[in-house]
């Protein structure tokens, strides 16, 4: 039987979910540079934390880079006793990658004069991500400022930038502001290698 292309594009999302703010986190530094070590480095985490200079508000923000593969599929027929079960199976020839981009926070303010940490209010935030290649060159970005967001929150922005497959290691710079205050950030690490995929394609054309 013939196969033919379906005209939708499939889209994959990360598996796992946003880790809380104040939860275990894969990485941590003081300075708010995490590196996405301990993780899949499909999809890296990073967090940290940072203090005003006036140590009265602080600032705590997490980032997870979803990468997305994007691809076709194909029909396949069923088995040699069984040829009317068609099957979809994704096509490793259209893979390629679709990133989005995650950011969780929590803000605090310091009452000096009841030495107590309150999570209150609404605030101004700015997040920011930038997507580089092994040469350091800008190929995607992302920047969205919020108003009247809660002290402890998150929040999820499309990249809507495709990006091919096996094309080497990247680099995602990210922060978290809280302006006029702090901001948190630090760098993430992921490599674009689709091979997993076309692995897993290729048993499924093979009929395995």
């Amino acid at each position: 039987m013939k196969r033919t292309r379906t005209t939708a594009l499939t889209v994959v999302a990360a598996v796992a979910a946003l880790t809380p703010v104040l939860g275990q986190a894969a990485a941590t530094a003081a300075d708010g540079k995490g590196d996405g070590k301990g993780n899949l480095p499909q999809d890296p985490v990073g967090s940290g934390k940072a203090w005003s200079k006036d140590q009265k508000h602080k600032v705590e923000g997490e980032a997870r880079f979803h990468p997305g593969v994007q691809y076709e599929t194909v029909t396949r027929p069923g088995p040699a006793g069984a040829p009317e079960w068609e099957r979809k199976t994704g096509d490793p020839d259209t893979l390629a990658w679709l990133p989005s981009y995650e950011f969780a926070w929590t803000v605090s303010d310091v009452l000096v004069n009841k030495g107590l940490t309150t999570k209150n209010g609404k605030h101004p935030l700015t997040l920011h991500a930038v997507l580089r290649d092994a040469r350091h060159t800008a190929v995607a970005e992302v920047h969205k400022e919020l108003a009247g967001q809660a002290a402890t929150g998150r929040q999820k922005i499309a990249g809507n930038k495709r990006i091919a497959c096996d094309t080497g290691d990247y680099t995602v710079e990210w922060t978290i502001e809280r302006p006029g205050y702090a901001r948190v950030g630090g760098t993430l690490r992921w490599n674009s290698s689709c091979e997993q995929y076309r692995t897993a394609f290729a048993a499924e054309h093979a009929g395995r």
